[in-house]
C-alpha cells in the first residue's frame, strides 16, 4: 500500500492564531523562541539529521536550521532572524527558498539577520525588560542565551519563564483536527512497520535485521522514526537500545516503534510478538493479562478522569491477573496501594503525545502532566508516571500497560522482603527469566470518551499469531 503523506505546512491562519493566543496569555515583555541548529556528529559538515525545536515548529512552522524568533508583546511585533545561504553554500545545498518567502507562509513579515537579534536582546537586557524563554535541551541554545542575555549556563534554569511554559503547555496539549490528521498519518506508517515486524520475527533472524526493515518503511514514505526503535527479546528492559540478539523459537519480541508525520507529529505503538508464530501457554497467560489491563484503561479514558486513576486501574488489573498465576497474593487493591505492582510495572500507563513522542517533556513533566494540586508521587514506579492530571477533549495519550520480570529488581526486593505480604517470591522464582510483555496504542480524548487513533494494528493473541505465521 502506498501512502500519500502531505508535507505542506498548516495554513498561514493556523500559525497566526496560535501566536495571537500566546501573546494574549503571556501579556508583556519579549518572547524569545530559539530554533535549533545543525548538530555535528564528528565534524561541522557531517551532521545528524536536522530536527527543529517542537515549540518553534508549533508557532512558526519553519523547518530549517539557524533561525530564532522574537515576539515583542508590548510593541505587537514579530520577527524571525536568520540568514539566506551564501553563494558558496548553495553549491552544496542547491537553491533554497528565501527566508522572507518562508516567513510569509506563516504570516510573519519581518525578517532580519542574526546580528540584529543580538542587538535587540542586548538592549532589552540593558532596559531590564522581561525576556520570556523556555527550558533548553540543546547546549548550544543555552550558550546563545548566555551570549544574548548574560545568563550563565548553570543559572539558565532559574530564568526560564513559567508564564510562557504554562501558556505553551495549555495550547499544545489540545490537538486540533489537523494535528490529529498528522498523528494518524504517522500511525498509518506505524501500521506497516509493526505488521512487517510481526511477519519477520522468525527463528534465526537477527533483531537488527528486523529493525532495519521497520525503519526502512518510515524512510520509504519520506519520514523518519519518532524515537530510536526499541525491538528486543529482552522486553523487560523498557527502553532497550540494543539489537544484538538472534531470535529463537520460544522467544517473544517487544517492538516499541513509531514514525513522525511530514510535519513531525509522532506515533508510538508497541506490540509483543511470538517468534515462530505461537505464544507458549505462559506467554499467552501474561499477554492476556496485559491486554485486559489495556482494554480497561482505554474504556476508562474520558474527559475529567484523572490519568493517575487510569494508571491505578491498570495496576490493579495487572495484579489481579498475576494473582491468578499464583505470583501475587492478597487483595489486589491493597497490593496496588502498597506499590506491589511496581515490581512488575515500574513505569506509567501512558504519556501525552504530539510534536514530541513524550509531548513537551523538555518543558517539564510537572507542568505538562500535573497541576498545583495533583503533584508527583515520589515513590518508586509512581514517580515515573508522566501524566496524572485530568484529561481533556483533544488530549492525545498513549495507553501502554506491561508486565516485566526484571531479575535484578526481583532479587533486590526479595532481599529486602519488600511487599512480601503481596508477592509470593517462591513462585516468582520460576518466572524470573520470562522477560516482558507490553501493548501500546494511541488515543484521543473525545467529548464523551476516547478513540483509538490510526489503522488497527493486530492486537489479540489470535491476530498476532496469524500475522507472525504468515
Amino acid at each position: 500500500m502506498r501512502l500519500e503523506l502531505k508535507a505542506e505546512m498548516f495554513s498561514e491562519d493556523t500559525y497566526i492564531k496560535r501566536r495571537n493566543r500566546l501573546k494574549a496569555q503571556v501579556g508583556s515583555g519579549l518572547i524569545l523562541l530559539p530554533g535549533n541548529d545543525e548538530s555535528p556528529m564528528n565534524f561541522a559538515a557531517n551532521t545528524y539529521p536536522f530536527r527543529q525545536d517542537s515549540t518553534f515548529l508549533y508557532f512558526l512552522g519553519l523547518d530549517v536550521p539557524g533561525l530564532a524568533a522574537i515576539i515583542d508583546l508590548d510593541e505587537g511585533t514579530e520577527c524571525v532572524f536568520g540568514e539566506d545561504p551564501s553563494f558558496e553554500e548553495i553549491v552544496w545545498t542547491g537553491p533554497q527558498v528565501l527566508l522572507r518567502d518562508r516567513c510569509e507562509q506563516v504570516g510573519v513579515t519581518c525578517t532580519a539577520p542574526r546580528t540584529k537579534l543580538e542587538q535587540i536582546l542586548t538592549e532589552a537586557a540593558r532596559q531590564r525588560r522581561t525576556v520570556h524563554f523556555l527550558p533548553q535541551d540543546r547546549p548550544e541554545n543555552v550558550l546563545k542565551i548566555w551570549r544574548w542575555l548574560g545568563v550563565a549556563p548553570d543559572t539558565v534554569g532559574r530564568h526560564i519563564s513559567e508564564p510562557l511554559i504554562r501558556a505553551v503547555v495549555q495550547q499544545r496539549s489540545v490537538k486540533s483536527p489537523e494535528e490529529i490528521e498528522q498523528i494518524e498519518a504517522a500511525l498509518a506508517v506505524s501500521y506497516e512497520m509493526h505488521t512487517a515486524a510481526m511477519r519477520m520475527a522468525r527463528p534465526g533472524a537477527a533483531e537488527r535485521e528486523v529493525v532495519a526493515a521497520v525503519e526502512a518503511i518510515a524512510t520509504s514514505h519520506g519520514v523518519r522514526t519518532a524515537f530510536p526503535t526499541v525491538l528486543s527479546t529482552h522486553g523487560e528492559t523498557l527502553h532497550n537500545p540494543c539489537h544484538d540478539n538472534v531470535l529463537r523459537a520460544g522467544d517473544i519480541v517487544v517492538n516499541d516503534s513509531g514514525a513522525e508525520s511530514p510535519l513531525h507529529y509522532a506515533s508510538d505503538i508497541t506490540r509483543t510478538i511470538p517468534v515462530a508464530g505461537r505464544f507458549s501457554q505462559r506467554q499467552r497467560d501474561v499477554y492476556a493479562i496485559v491486554q485486559a489491563a489495556q482494554e480497561q484503561g482505554i474504556a476508562a479514558a474520558k474527559p475529567g478522569v484523572e490519568w493517575r486513576q487510569v494508571h491505578r486501574l491498570a495496576a490493579v488489573a495487572l495484579l489481579e491477573g498475576l494473582k491468578g498465576l499464583g505470583i501475587v497474593k492478597g487483595e489486589p487493591q491493597e497490593a496496588a496501594a502498597a506499590g506491589a505492582h511496581t515490581l512488575f510495572f515500574p513505569c506509567g500507563v501512558g504519556h501525552m503525545m504530539g510534536l514530541d513522542v513524550h509531548d513537551m517533556r523538555s518543558l517539564g513533566e510537572d507542568y505538562v502532566g500535573y497541576t498545583d494540586t495533583i503533584t508527583r508521587n515520589p515513590e518508586f514506579g509512581w514517580r515515573s508516571l508522566r501524566l496524572a492530571k485530568p484529561v481533556e477533549p483533544g488530549f492525545v495519550v498513549t495507553v501502554e500497560p506491561g508486565i516485566y520480570f526484571m531479575p535484578h529488581l526481583i532479587d533486590r526486593w526479595r532481599a529486602e522482603s519488600k511487599c512480601d505480604q503481596f508477592i509470593d517470591y517462591g513462585r516468582l522464582e520460576a518466572w524470573r527469566d520470562f522477560r516482558g510483555v507490553r501493548i501500546e496504542d494511541d488515543i484521543v480524548i473525545t467529548e464523551h470518551g476516547c478513540r483509538i487513533l490510526g489503522p488497527r494494528v493486530a492486537t489479540t493473541i489470535e491476530e498476532v499469531e496469524a500475522l507472525a505465521c504468515s
